[in-house]
């Protein structure tokens, strides 16, 4: 504990946002940057408790008050040390993480709690500035291969842990750069993807194997890779989209998030083509454009930010649910991730610019003139049941000329699982024995969304540790692989 009285003296201060105007002038990170001295004093605030809820609190179980105090010392080769010991990917973490760890801080019962993420995102920012982080080759290699079919960060921290094993690792993403939703989901103002390229060319150094382009059903069959590897994670995500086949859906300019984020990624990063994940290569652009967001969360933020950076006339966000309360209800205490109300970077610009979320409102059909949405219609809800009943006299009709889908996602594609052919459980995902991860299908394993369903990065991650671990074991009967076992409370 670096400065025992650090709580008393100090009060939480994180960076601040930039004007409104100015960031959406571009899509670079828009947070100012933090002194050395103002990140140790914030560290200072750490109480070091006996019982650390801020670690259960994490998916990873991080070393927060160990690294906390390295801040505080200055001991920032160390502190990056113990940050990767549970964390592959902390300048991710660091960026966009909902942080669940700040509310379980002990700290935060009576105050505002300890700025973890801030630390986090700092340390690893200054290892990589002084060059402290560097290729880790195996040692040796043990002969055993293993494939990994999808190039998000729970492939990705699977495939690093199994590599510095020792095992040979071949990681088949079918997109033609790896990183799965943070490199074409996450914004560039949230998470710049030379950072995320930076460390798949780590991986790659470090000897990971990829194959870019790799389609199973199409230019790879699951056989095939089977039979190549002693063992096979799917770690392919959730990519099933919400849809709402109301009257109108097959509108023209009615989209989903998924197939509008990637394209401005793309553009960010100067391809050529941007629509070229698209199916139907379909450029959408929401330059002079009326937008609608249907959904909120963390991809729903995302739509409104980009399409505010590329122009769009106006933007609104439309919740099913009712608006959050704005402080913890009885049925959430602490040290649960607080279901409250949040205002992202994003929907402050959106509110900055005119828009608005509409709680608590559903969407009856769209309506359009040849062949594009020109409109939908509404009905406002009332959840006092606990379920959505319409309320009658409230149908509305909002103009706009591009509709986007952010309801969240139903469970991984078809398709490469009708070639595994293993179990699904209740929710469309990959049933896995939940000791050993393994699916049903001997040698196969799953990890992050596509086995425990629609979630976060930071789960992505601890899922791929511990699928590692369990991959290794199955391979070798042992492991040194650490294994990660937080599933105290549900995020």
């Amino acid at each position: 504990m670096g400065k025992p009285t650090g709580f008393m003296e100090f009060e939480r201060q994180a960076p601040q946002l930039l004007p409104v105007e100015e960031r959406l002038k571009h899509h670079e990170e828009h947070y100012e940057k933090f002194t050395e001295d103002k990140i140790k004093t914030q560290a200072s605030r750490c109480m070091d408790c006996g019982v650390p809820f801020c670690m259960s609190g994490c998916p990873l179980g991080n070393l927060i008050p160990e690294w906390n105090d390295l801040v505080f010392r200055g001991r920032w080769e160390d502190a990056v040390k113990a940050l990767h010991a549970t964390n592959n990917f902390p300048e991710f973490t660091g960026r966009v993480c909902p942080a669940p760890c700040e509310n379980s801080c002990v700290l935060g019962i009576t105050d505002p709690p300890v700025t973890i993420k801030l630390h986090e995102q700092s340390i690893v920012d200054y290892a990589f500035d002084q060059g402290w982080i560097k290729p880790e080759e195996p040692v040796k290699r043990t002969g055993k291969t293993v494939g990994v079919i999808g190039g998000g960060p729970a492939g990705l921290a699977c495939a690093q842990q199994l590599n510095r094993a020792g095992h040979t690792v071949t990681v088949y993403e079918k997109h033609d750069r790896a990183g799965g939703l943070v490199m074409y989901g996450i914004p560039h103002y949230k998470l710049r993807k030379e950072k995320v390229q930076r460390r798949i060319d780590l991986l790659t150094e470090e000897g990971v194997q990829f194959e870019y382009g790799a389609e199973i059903g199409k230019t790879h069959q699951f056989a095939d890779i089977k039979a190549k590897h002693d063992a096979v994670v799917i770690s392919t995500g959730a990519e099933n989209p919400r849809d709402l086949p109301v009257e109108g859906r097959d509108l023209d300019g009615i989209h989903f998030a998924m197939e509008f984020l990637p394209q401005s990624n793309r553009r960010n990063w100067g391809d050529e083509d941007p629509a070229a994940l698209h199916p139907d290569n379909k450029v959408i652009f929401a330059e002079g454009k009326k937008v609608i967001v249907i959904g909120g969360g963390d991809t729903g933020s995302d739509c409104i930010g980009t399409s505010l950076r590329q122009g769009a006339e106006s933007v609104i966000n439309f919740e099913l649910l009712g608006e959050p309360p704005a402080e913890r209800t009885d049925a959430n205490p602490w040290p649960q991730y607080a279901r409250i109300k949040r205002i992202s970077s994003s929907v402050e610009e959106m509110l900055d610019e005119g828009g608005n979320v509409e709680y608590s409102i559903g969407t009856k059909k769209f309506i359009g003139e040849n062949g594009k949405v020109t409109g939908l219609v509404t009905m406002n809800l009332d959840w006092s049941n606990g379920r959505p009943e319409e309320i009658p006299g409230t149908e509305k009709t909002w103009e706009c000329d591009l509709v986007l889908f952010a309801m969240g996602f139903l469970g991984p594609r078809g398709g490469l699982l009708e070639q595994v052919g293993c179990d699904l459980d209740q929710r469309s995902n990959i049933q896995c024995d939940p000791e050993t991860r393994m699916s049903s299908v001997d040698g196969v394993f799953a990890a992050g969304d596509c086995r425990r369903g629609q979630s976060l990065v930071v789960w992505a991650i601890s899922e791929g540790r511990e699928v590692a671990h369990c991959v290794d074991k199955y391979l070798m009967g042992k492991t040194q692989l650490p294994s990660v076992r937080i599933e105290q409370f549900a995020y």
